[in-house]
């Protein structure tokens, strides 16, 4: 039966410094381990966190030794519970006032300190704002590789190291790197690349307390305030996208969507064409050099569907594409397809979602009280 109360060991500084390198050689620790650096915000992890930590499950299991997550910051106790639930077989977290809200230097403190005591032999980090900025600094302070941007992770079972995928030259091209001669082998990868796991309820894992040293210099920078943009959401998460191309025209055409997209609940979003044209933000991106989606309904609206885009949306539910050429690549992978203008197709469309959603609406007190006459 799986454990159900984690096992918890405390380290100061001094004994993670000791450690040092004969971490390593400990059975728990054989050959390292691959680590997933949960990023969270007042307790609350990032799904990316998770899909990652299902990912490195299978790495681990494909190298013989165990994944664990890494939780820096508040909420330990119950990161770690989920950490456990999606795949980890261990928790290493760090507390100190330094490390909330998230400032790049203590946090990079804390996982250097982390990683040079046990000597895991694989980092991954989401492809976020935070994550590229952790662990690029991360990287630098351990004289190691870093690779950006993945969206495919494998093993070489020959050699025994990662390989890391991710695009290359615009996205015109798959690169595929390998870290032979330093360790750790850290990675970041883009949301929505691989599944979200299904969470085992009853896991359970050691978990390995440390309290970092920070230095009076990484933790000398305070966080004031935090404005977000409530404009730049990520398309993360969306149930409902509708993504506009180069065959919009303008910017001033977006509106449509925008229009399409409020109607059923959903957000708009973009091709790499319509981003490089400046129509939108390229936070809108989708693609192999923007977000990787996973929505219920994905809406094309005059894209094409070159090869960098579909990466970006192959894992959607349902994808419905509207273009005048009947040839468009994005037929080829579309549920359901409408040839003909969008311009005339749109604003049908938004009209007939209005008037089924309203009516709905309209019905839900009678739907109520039809169903509990049923009922009784």
């Amino acid at each position: 039966m799986p454990e159900d109360r984690p096992k918890i060991s405390k380290n100061s500084p001094d004994d993670a410094a000791r450690a040092g390198k004969d971490a390593a050689q400990d059975s728990s620790t054989a050959g390292g381990e691959v680590w997933v650096v949960v990023e969270q915000v007042a307790g609350e992890a990032a799904p990316v966190s998770w899909e990652l930590m299902g990912e490195a499950r299978a790495l681990a299991e494909a190298l013989g030794v165990r994944a664990a997550a890494v939780i820096l910051g508040a909420g330990a106790p119950e990161l770690a519970r989920q950490a456990f639930s999606y795949g980890a077989a261990a928790a290493y977290t760090g507390s100190d006032p330094a490390l909330e809200p998230f400032i790049t230097d203590p946090h990079c403190q804390a996982l250097v300190d982390l990683a040079r005591a046990h000597q895991p032999q694989i980092i991954l980090l989401g492809a976020t704002t935070r994550g590229r900025d952790l662990a690029s600094a991360a990287a630098t302070e351990l004289e190691t590789g870093l690779t950006a941007d993945c969206t495919h992770l494998e093993i070489d079972e020959a050699k025994g190291l990662l390989k890391q995928t991710r695009p290359a030259f615009g996205g015109n091209v798959m690169a595929t790197i390998i870290t032979p001669n330093h360790r750790p082998q850290i990675a970041t990868v883009r949301p929505g690349v691989f599944p979200l796991p299904e969470a085992a309820a009853e896991a359970g894992g050691e978990i390995i307390e440390s309290r970092p040293a920070i230095t009076a210099a990484a933790a000398a920078v305070r966080q004031l305030q935090f404005l977000p943009n409530p404009g730049e959401e990520s398309l993360m998460g969306a149930h409902v996208i509708v993504a506009g191309g180069r065959g919009m025209r303008s910017a001033h055409n977006f509106a449509l969507l925008e229009k399409l997209a409020t109607e059923l609940g959903g957000t708009v979003a973009a091709s790499r064409a319509a981003v490089d044209a400046g129509w939108i933000s390229q936070r809108r991106q989708v693609g192999q050099t923007g977000q990787t989606v996973r929505p219920l309904l994905y809406i094309a609206v005059g894209i094409s569907g070159a090869v960098q885009h579909l990466a970006g949306i192959q894992e959607s539910d349902v994808i419905v594409a509207i273009n005048s050429d009947p040839d468009a690549p994005i037929f080829d992978v579309a549920d359901y397809g409408i040839v003909g203008d969008l311009f005339e197709i749109v604003p049908a469309l938004i009209e007939e979602a209005h008037a089924r959603l309203s009516g709905a609406a309209g019905s839900d007190a009678a739907g109520e009280r039809q169903i509990g006459v049923e009922s009784t």
